[in-house]
């Protein structure tokens, strides 16, 4: 089950740098001008979790393997781009590829690193993307919907079904507003039909307010100004220094932990980032413990235990017959599976089981 985060934004922001540090790596070309990057770069990082080396060292295990999310670097979006401005389709593409946008706003001022717009403001940036994004989703409802509406007079019902999530959608935008905005309260069915239009302003949004080194443990007017856009929006802010992901991302633990102490942050920008992502896409993790390895595994928010067991493998899925389920806490606390059964804190679940963020799972199944 792979999950991907598309990070977009204006030309010159930070995007391929922080992209880079992400992933170690100088897979995506950083440079001081428009398009450098025109093939998305995909990579895919650990989701940082303490818990993991707790349950390790409870369970005795010799390997930890944490759970990944994937970012895809997309080379920037312009004004016009939804008219095919700067590769605009073939950008817009590729954010209709991923599951979520992380979007990266300039919140530094450099005279030394152009602006395509020729100001530094965040906030109209943002409106910028969104507009284009917009525009996108419009032209595309636009021509589909007519089709629907001509099967729905037909008493076509499939069209039926799908044609009120349509209209809502495009009045939405409209109103110059995103189709997210139909998430909240959104019944479960209308949720699978919005997923099918795979609608650009329907993808949950985290902007990431790239600042100046000494800036980084602050933030400055800038961020205040998309923090309180994003809380506008029901959206989620994080303020990072691409500059100083980039420098830790290239020094040993200890080294990059002196350097972050120097300017004051308790860990790097990135592993928050990583786990607002996860966040983002409503993700939550559990945990298979033994004495070959502790793993972490991601699902969907509210599935049943063997939807997680599906994860795993297919087979576990299908035969499931009850998921064996420790609490993190008390997995730790008692020091592992067989104190925790002594304890009468391990329990069988069924197949309606909603897995719990942090649950310790061993899956019962026929093959």
């Amino acid at each position: 089950m792979g999950f991907k985060c598309g990070i977009v934004g204006l030309p010159n922001v930070g995007k391929s740098t922080l992209f880079n540090a992400l992933t170690r790596t100088a897979a995506a070309q950083a440079a001081n001008y428009p398009f450098c990057t025109i093939e998305p770069n995909t990579g895919e990082v650990a989701v940082p979790d303490p818990r993991l080396k707790a349950l390790a060292a409870a369970g005795k295990s010799k390997e930890i393997i944490p759970t990944r999310i994937s970012f895809v670097d997309i080379a920037g979006l312009v004004r016009g781009a939804s008219k095919g401005e700067g590769l605009g389709n073939q950008f817009l593409a590729n954010i209709r590829e991923v599951d979520a946008i992380v979007h990266v706003l300039r919140c530094f001022e450099d005279d030394d690193i152009t602006h395509v717009e020729g100001r530094i403001d965040p906030v109209a940036d943002a409106e910028t993307v969104e507009t284009e994004l917009m525009l996108s989703d419009l032209e595309s409802l636009e021509r589909r919907i007519v089709q629907f509406r001509k099967r729905a007079s037909s008493k076509d019902k499939e069209a039926l079904t799908v044609l009120p999530v349509m209209e809502d959608a495009l009045k939405l935008l409209t109103d110059g507003k995103p189709v997210r905005m139909m998430l909240k309260g959104i019944a479960v069915e209308d949720l699978k039909i919005l997923e099918g239009l795979n609608l650009l302003t329907s993808k949950p949004v985290l902007y990431v307010c790239n600042v100046a080194e000494a800036e980084a443990a602050t933030g400055n007017a800038h961020t205040k100004a998309v923090d309180a856009m994003a809380e506008a929006q029901g959206a989620k802010a994080v303020v990072i220094s691409a500059a100083i992901e980039a420098e830790v991302s290239q020094l040993p633990d200890e080294e990059a932990k002196e350097y972050l102490d120097a300017m004051n942050l308790e860990e790097p920008g990135l592993d928050r980032l990583i786990r607002a992502g996860y966040d983002l896409l409503s993700l939550i993790t559990y945990f298979t413990v033994g004495p070959k390895e502790t793993r972490a595994w991601t699902v969907h928010k509210g599935s049943k235990a063997p939807q997680a067991a599906g994860v795993i493998h297919t087979d576990f899925e299908r035969g499931f017959i009850r998921a064996q389920t420790i609490a993190y806490n008390d997995y730790v606390t008692l020091g592992g599976e067989v104190a925790a059964k002594e304890a009468g804190k391990a329990r069988d679940e069924g197949k309606e089981y909603v897995v719990q963020d942090g649950d310790v799972l061993l899956f019962r199944f026929n093959t």
